[in-house]
């Protein structure tokens, strides 16, 4: 008897968080549609300056490196966690909600940031929610859902938007505001997440300011030595990582001065493609992750990496290979996500999830400050061909890193 309540209990929390975190996504889905169009409206609509349009590019990555501060409260603290979810849905909006009174290029940019910033500080929360009240294979798969909602989402939206855009002069600052107000109903649905506590002690510690400005960086260095295994996960990622953001750094002048492509068409395809391949693979993904370790995993993802710069430099060739390549970039984007996200709780085990996640946040943030840049000084001496060829060699490199991690570690001493 005792034991069916507490199946039944444990259903009842994967069955309210399942829902929670998909309506989540789906209600947020049509801001971070629009937020992805920011750099192009603030060019057209207040006639932004490549310099500001470059602080939004710098900003992406930058974020990274303070968001794990916001995520450093719920450390041990499982009675944070979903007041750190909520908080932070509410506070990436509210700028937003002034764009049809204050149009300033500097405070959308400034919007910009907060909002990535609470994106990317809110996922070790989310990742340790799921890690509790979802068990087994059914976190991948819920994960996934999520992810290829925002992608379907991203891959419809745009061409909708784009029409309102068009024909309604000044829409766009509306647009935010009305996404951003859906976006903050959705946390309606985040304060009523159910939590499956008792796994670990609370953490009693007193505020210490120096401490707290320093702890993501030492948690995640004293991570790293206690647990090497995920720091080698983590080197085998920023190979691929650093590979795929000097690729993006190079992208606007390969497909402008070398490919002569349209941005109207090939920003259709590439949203079409990406996304589609995305949600067709995920499923793929999902059931692999669960067959192989997670080093075998990410060098297939790897490996897909390696083949998205080949397919792009066949462009030269013919005109539907960049097509093909964002085919096969949705189709790795649909693994990585799943390894870079799932990785927390992957390594953790019954530990908490939330450190290894602010180290995923931190590593991404130091790579998306130099990549780009590497990306541009490769290609001012050179072109945007050796760039990709450097790009793909990272990221065999990556491949044959994380193949042979799987074979000396095949034998993982990891709960999950």
């Amino acid at each position: 008897m005792i034991m069916n309540r507490s199946v039944s209990n444990s259903e009842n929390f994967f069955i309210k968080t399942r829902s929670i975190f998909l309506w989540s996504h789906f209600l947020n889905t049509p801001f971070y549609t629009i937020y992805n169009m920011l750099s192009i409206i603030l060019y057209k609509e207040l006639h932004a300056t490549p310099f500001q349009i470059t602080a939004i590019i710098v900003l992406k990555p930058l974020t990274s490196l303070f968001s794990p501060y916001w995520s450093a409260w719920i450390e041990k603290r499982q009675d944070r966690l979903v007041s750190n979810i909520s908080w932070a849905n509410i506070l990436k909006y509210v700028p937003f909600l002034f764009f049809p009174w204050v149009q300033n290029v500097w405070w959308c940019i400034f919007s910009f940031g907060l909002y990535m910033f609470f994106l990317r500080g809110v996922k070790p929360a989310w990742m340790e929610v799921i890690k509790l009240n979802i068990q087994g294979k059914s976190r991948e798969r819920v994960f996934a859902i999520g992810s290829t909602i925002d992608y379907l989402g991203g891959a419809v939206l745009p061409i909708s938007f784009a029409w309102i855009l068009d024909d309604y002069a000044g829409s766009w600052c509306w647009l935010f505001f009305s996404t951003a107000c859906v976006g903050i109903l959705s946390t309606l649905l985040l304060i009523s997440i159910p939590l499956n506590k008792g796994v670990y002690s609370p953490s009693t510690s007193s505020f210490n300011l120096k401490k707290s400005v320093f702890k993501p960086w030492r948690s995640s260095c004293q991570l790293i030595k206690e647990y090497p295994d995920f720091g080698r996960f983590q080197i085998g990622f920023m190979y691929a990582g650093t590979a795929l953001m000097m690729i993006h750094a190079t992208l606007p002048v390969y497909f402008v001065d070398s490919l002569h492509l349209s941005y109207k068409g090939i920003a259709f395809a590439i949203a079409l493609c990406k996304g589609v391949s995305f949600a067709l693979s995920s499923p793929f993904w999902v059931k692999l992750f669960h067959k192989v370790n997670i080093y075998y995993f990410c060098s297939i993802v790897t490996f897909f990496t390696a083949l998205f710069p080949v397919f792009l430099l066949c462009g030269y060739f013919h005109i539907s290979a960049p097509y093909i390549a964002y085919i096969i970039y949705g189709t790795m984007q649909a693994g990585s996500e799943l390894s870079w996200n799932m990785s927390g709780p992957y390594f953790a085990g019954d530990r908490d999830s939330s450190p290894y996640t602010s180290l995923n946040v931190l590593a991404a943030g130091l790579r998306g400050c130099i990549a780009p840049v590497l990306g541009t000084l490769v290609l001012s001496l050179t072109n945007s061909m050796t760039v990709m060829c450097i790009a793909f060699l990272l990221c065999i490199i990556a491949t044959e890193r994380m193949r042979n991690y799987s074979k000396k570690y095949k034998e993982m001493s990891i709960n999950y």
